[in-house]
């Protein structure tokens, strides 16, 4: 397309105030001038060999050309224009790929606001833009709201100081979630992401008053059921209803240069997915596999959350593995979901990760039905609330050390993995199921040692009585600074390495992912740091202890595979590190999986012309 004024000079054509005649017009006109001109387009687009933004002038009918440069374009107008200059033969399949901005492809997968409504309305605020797409809702601020409103059919916007894992089942009603607290890694970010649905994080603009179910920002105060509207993509926050355009990327062109990504990219793709429909809609994006399911995801459903609370609460082991009894075939019904959503594809399973605290009751209505259901006291279970309060939980009793306290429940996690495999197996012969058992937060081998032998004592019993030949491997995911250091040592027990990258960076620097959004913008403006260590790999510290572990995994483990799952493996410039260091795979949230696909390939591109 192109415009252009008589008797103007150029920066009246883009300063808006004279309308433009469209370029076809300029055939009538000055048809001399327009035959040089198309000419003239020719030979400069021949010679980029790319679709280029052109400046012209005619003065007296003889055509002056000003300037040239590579056109901007949507991501869907990059695909189309990367595939025709491909069949023109004018650029090799290499260089196509290359010429898309893999981030871009974001706006092909999400929901996004309708233009001319965009352009009528005026931000009231700005957050952090944590997961992309566009939401527009009433206004709720509590999980149990948003599933209520949801299931009538209603489109709701959770706000929250921040969210925490029994949100989960509210954050999966919601058209889009806005949190005062956090970053791009916070547990809103990062569920948001898998989910595929929009957030704003770190709005730390918002005096909000939960007690009153109001907020107030840009000077106004918002109340429940005020309409609001959030841009996951910009970060910009709208004090009304903006119409929403579905996602609807061309499946022709996209889906060639997905093939694209795959023939040429050397590490594999997997995704981060809890719930059998993460792991469809993941598959459905090429992924291969999943390279972190997180177990405590599972546990906050109506019907399990009492039972996990029963074994919390539990005052003897004999009481702790009665409620365990009731969650392991809910556990093992969602590895089933998983092993069949990805076909035979390897699937890893983390094993309980966050801090008890996270899972038990707030409220007094839920206390008391806890303490009912066990036939305890009120005050006997206050006690063991109180008593599980940690002051720095992140870095608490969580993770590998939750099992060494209580190892009953890797016992039900191992059982409830192994039989959902061996069922899976079953019904699919011609499957390669290999479940992927994952012990987090490792940072010295005894301790991992002590859970593997766990593992793989109640795996081996339960596949022999089986009498099959079911196969499984035994990893950890590397977060902690020391588990990196010995990772030598580690590797002699371990079958892989899976690098968690959120809390890899927290540990290594120092500071709270959730937290660090207060202080880091004044890093950024005196340049001490370039970019959010969280969003992009800090390749400097983080990098090295992960390209140490990678080095000295394999001296002492030849067969050892390595990967990434943090929410790094969906950053273009993190993925272009992980090749760099020999990495078998990236594991992202499924909605990334695409970005992951194209950057893998844009990574091996650029390693092969080293």
């Amino acid at each position: 397309m192109g415009e252009f004024l008589t008797n103007a000079q150029g920066e009246d054509v883009v300063a808006g105030v004279r309308t433009p005649m469209p370029i076809t017009q300029m055939e009538e006109k000055f048809p001399e001038a327009y035959k040089q001109f198309v000419d003239v387009c020719g030979i400069l687009e021949n010679h980029y060999r790319d679709m280029q933004d052109m400046e012209f002038t005619v003065e007296n009918g003889k055509l002056y050309m000003l300037q040239c440069r590579s056109g901007k374009r949507t991501a869907q107008a990059a695909i189309k224009i990367a595939c025709d200059l491909i069949d023109e033969g004018m650029i090799s399949e290499e260089e196509a790929l290359m010429q898309i901005d893999a981030k871009s492809l974001d706006m092909l997968l999400h929901p996004t606001f309708d233009v001319k409504a965009l352009k009528a309305a005026k931000p009231v605020g700005k957050g952090i833009a944590a997961s992309p797409g566009a939401a527009a809702g009433h206004i709720v601020f509590t999980a149990e709201d948003a599933v209520e409103h949801g299931k009538k059919g209603e489109k709701v916007v959770l706000v929250r100081l921040e969210t925490s894992p029994e949100d989960i089942e509210g954050m999966k009603y919601a058209q889009g979630i806005l949190t005062v607290r956090g970053g791009q890694t916070s547990h809103a970010a990062v569920v948001a992401r898998g989910m595929g649905t929009c957030c704003v994080s770190g709005c730390g603009d918002i005096k909000m008053d939960e007690a009153n179910k109001c907020f107030t920002l840009a000077g106004k105060t918002y109340h429940e059921g005020d309409a609001l509207s959030l841009d996951g993509s910009t970060g910009n926050i709208y004090g009304e209803l903006i119409p929403t355009v579905p996602a609807d990327p061309n499946s022709g062109y996209f889906g060639r240069i997905m093939e694209l990504s795959d023939k040429y990219k050397t590490m594999g793709v997997r995704t981060n997915a809890d719930t059998p429909k993460d792991a469809k809609q993941a598959a459905s994006f090429g992924a291969q596999g999943i390279g972190l399911c997180r177990t405590e995801h599972m546990f906050f459903g109506p019907d399990r959350i009492p039972a996990f609370r029963e074994m919390i609460c539990a005052e003897t082991v004999e009481e702790r593995k009665a409620a365990l009894d009731k969650i392991e075939p809910m556990q093992q019904a969602d590895f089933e979901g998983l092993f069949e959503a990805l076909g035979g594809y390897p699937v890893t399973i983390r094993f309980l990760d966050p801090p008890l605290h996270e899972f038990v009751p707030t409220d007094e209505a839920d206390i008391e039905a806890l303490a009912k259901a066990q036939g305890k006291t009120v005050a006997y279970i206050k006690q063991v609330i109180a008593d599980l309060h940690e002051f720095n939980p992140m870095m608490g009793h969580r993770g590998c050390r939750l099992t060494v306290t209580y190892p009953e429940i890797a016992v039900m996690q191992t059982s409830a993995v192994i039989k959902a495999a061996l069922a899976v197996k079953g019904r699919h012969p011609e499957w390669n199921v290999v479940p992927e058992i994952m012990i987090p937060l490792v940072g010295e081998l005894k301790e991992y040692k002590f859970v593997k032998n766990i593992v793989v004592e109640t795996a081996d019993k339960l596949i022999k009585a089986a009498g099959s030949d079911l196969k499984y491997e035994v990893g950890t995911m590397i977060e902690i600074p020391r588990a990196a250091l010995t990772a030598d040592e580690i590797a002699k027990e371990a079958d892989f390495f899976c690098f968690g990258t959120n809390d890899l960076t927290q540990m290594t620097f120092g500071f709270s992912r959730d937290d660090a959004g207060k202080f880091l913008p004044a890093y950024y403006a005196n340049k001490i740091y370039e970019f959010d260590p969280f969003a992009r790999l800090d390749t400097v510290g983080v990098g090295k202890l992960m390209k140490m572990a990678v080095t000295m995994g394999h001296e002492n483990n030849a067969k050892i595979h390595c990967g990434i799952c943090g929410e790094h493996g969906g950053d273009p410039s993190s993925i272009e590190f992980c090749n760099e260091i020999g990495l078998n795979y990236v594991s992202c949230s499924p909605f990334r999986v695409p970005i992951a696909r194209l950057s893998a390939a844009q990574a091996a591109i650029k390693a092969k012309k080293k």
